[in-house]
């Protein structure tokens, strides 16, 4: 039986940057689902947990670092792609901090860092 694809979350509020992601993602063979706030993220969350998750910084109601913080501090551990038009520290489970516009390379590196270390957590 064939191994499924890694399935990543994106969650970010701007529908153009999920369609580009996710086909993005697609092309390179992972399992992309959007989502356009942590809120759906977070009413969705399933049991099988993504290898990875992108997440925009500045998003309404709950921004990308409060997103990680909820799921850190409710025991999920999940490999965490920031991306954002500016500058931000690594914390906790952030495997990297992008910035906007993206460069497929380093997104994809990234992507290979963050199914590394949740191969590691799981």
């Amino acid at each position: 039986m064939a191994e499924a694809s890694p399935r990543i979350a994106i969650v970010d509020d701007d529908p153009a940057v999920l369609k580009a992601l996710s086909r993005l993602l697609r092309s390179r063979a992972f399992r992309a689902q959007t989502y356009g706030s942590g809120e759906e993220f977070l009413a969705a969350l399933p049991a099988e947990l993504p290898v990875c998750l992108i997440v925009d910084l500045q998003m309404p109601e709950m921004n990308g670092l409060e997103l990680q913080q909820h799921l850190i501090s409710n025991g999920i551990k999940i490999p965490t792609i920031l991306i954002t038009a500016q500058e931000q520290s690594h914390d906790g489970t952030l495997v990297a901090s992008l910035r906007k516009p993206l460069q497929d390379e380093a997104l994809f590196s990234a992507i290979d860092r963050a199914i590394g270390s949740s191969r590691d957590v799981g």
